[in-house]
């Protein structure tokens, strides 16, 4: 059993308490054979998905997945009774049948046998939990980023990966792009130089994805109330966003390991984001896109920084949604780099740029740009700039289910997904304890800082740990 991540130091500074204080911590079996039967390494044979989460990010995948002939998917699982439903009848219906069973607990979904493989797209919060019972499995892994809540949450779902052989794609699909691999391989060829500095802009705020904010803020306009942030606990907004949760959802699991809190609809489905206990605000929900690139590019993925310091806007910590509105992360990396990650500030661009000695490139989603025209032609460089070549993947989906079969690693491994997060957990935590901190990307730890080091876990709350 892993041991529990509570804090063993005395906390001094007031950030880190209220830090904590908001956070704390019968088989229908399918008539389809699994691939494991005829060897993992039967490239003829279709391989069998179970899909654990159908919010945000697991339709879509999971469609992907139902596009490709040597995928089936068998198994569905979600806390949400209207969601698991809306996960059958996808799925069934596209097979057109009645064979995939529907699961409310996880764990009798991870005990089929017949299943190869799973797709996990769930809140933050239960990254750490899902992903290293799936590995103690022996299931291959799609799965979400960030690659888990904390840094040493990630720690351990690299150890059981790793340990246990499982294939691991994470979501960061932008590496599955064109334009993505383009400009990296620009930057990989030393087209632009030696690289001095780069600009990571990510999104800022809070942005209502499941849509359910204006039904609450209607509640509280004759309070004056205007946004979500605003809302904290013992207010009269406070009693009124309360509520007893749905019959049709099982809200004392979703809220799982972290700390107990009262039922808001506007914090749950999609939503969870904007709150610690269960997410990482913008900040971590993108850094393992654009970070990810920025280090793809700089053959970064076993890397890390040495010092980062970094300012934020916070609202409450006990606040409906009190995640940082506005932050930037300054970080000095290997090579004399600077990086800049940064959210709600004008001179930095959305999207990833590379600056470097002889010229600057920048990628974005629908974005390209660069200082030299002729690096903009073409969908790729011509082949005799090409001298580093690098992973090709035709589709996110596609890339995984082809390294389930041969075994070999996907463009976006275990490894890679957990150094793309760290400067996100890290420039988080230089928030929090408001100081400069520094790490030693060797070891994994911080130096020097028992209050910034406490961050680097969370508390889990009874019975639940990570496998």
């Amino acid at each position: 059993m892993q041991k529990k991540s509570t804090a063993a130091r005395p906390q001094s500074a007031w950030n880190r308490r209220q830090f904590l204080k908001a956070t704390g911590a019968a088989l229908a079996l399918p008539t389809i054979l699994p691939s494991s039967v005829f060897g993992q390494n039967a490239p003829s044979k279709r391989i069998t998905l179970g899909v654990v989460g159908w919010g945000m990010q697991g339709p879509g995948n999971t469609k992907s997945f139902l596009a490709e002939k040597d995928c089936q998917v068998v198994a569905a699982c979600d806390l949400d009774k209207n969601h698991l439903q809306g996960a059958l009848d996808t799925i069934n219906d596209h097979y057109q049948n009645q064979d995939c069973q529907g699961y409310h607990d996880f764990r009798e979904l991870l005990e089929r046998k017949d299943i190869d493989a799973v797709m996990l797209a769930v809140p933050d919060h239960w990254h750490g939990i899902l992903a290293t019972e799936a590995a103690k499995h022996k299931k291959d892994i799609y799965g979400e980023k960030p690659l888990a809540r904390t840094i040493f949450e990630q720690q351990a779902i690299v150890k059981a990966v790793e340990e246990n052989n499982v294939i691991w794609q994470t979501g960061s699909w932008q590496r599955s792009q064109a334009p993505f691999h383009k400009a990296a391989e620009i930057v990989r060829n030393g087209l632009i130089g030696k690289v001095t500095r780069v600009e990571v802009g990510l999104p800022a705020g809070h942005h209502d994805f499941a849509g359910t904010a204006p039904e609450l803020l209607q509640k509280l306009a004759a309070l004056q109330i205007k946004d979500l942030s605003q809302v904290e606990p013992g207010s009269e907004a406070w009693k009124l966003a309360v509520s007893e949760p749905p019959a049709d959802f099982d809200f004392a699991t979703w809220i799982g390991p972290s700390k107990v809190e009262p039922y808001i609809k506007q914090r749950v489905h999609m939503n969870w984001r904007w709150n610690y206990n269960t997410g990482g605000g913008q900040l971590l929900d993108w850094i393992g896109h654009h970070g990810d690139i920025a280090h793809w590019g700089l053959d970064f993925d076993r890397s890390g920084p040495s010092e980062v310091e970094a300012h934020g806007e916070f609202p409450a910590p006990n606040a409906l949604w009190n995640t940082a509105t506005k932050y930037r992360i300054e970080a000095k990396y290997p090579q004399d780099i600077s990086f800049t990650i940064a959210g709600g500030h004008s001179d930095i661009r959305s999207g990833t740029k590379w600056i470097g000695t002889d010229g600057w490139v920048w990628v974005d989603r629908g974005g390209f740009d660069a200082s030299h025209p002729e690096w903009k032609k073409g969908k790729s460089l011509p082949e005799e700039l090409r001298k580093v070549k690098l992973y090709e993947s035709k589709g996110h989906q596609r890339n995984f289910l082809d390294c389930v079969k041969s075994r070999k690693p996907t463009i976006t491994p275990v490894q890679t997904a957990h150094h793309s997060a760290i400067p996100g957990h890290l420039g988080l935590i230089a928030m929090l304890v408001g100081r400069k901190i520094k790490w030693d990307a060797q070891t994994e730890t911080i130096l020097g800082d028992a209050g910034a080091s406490d961050l680097l876990t969370r508390p889990y709350r009874a019975p639940w740990h990570l496998a």
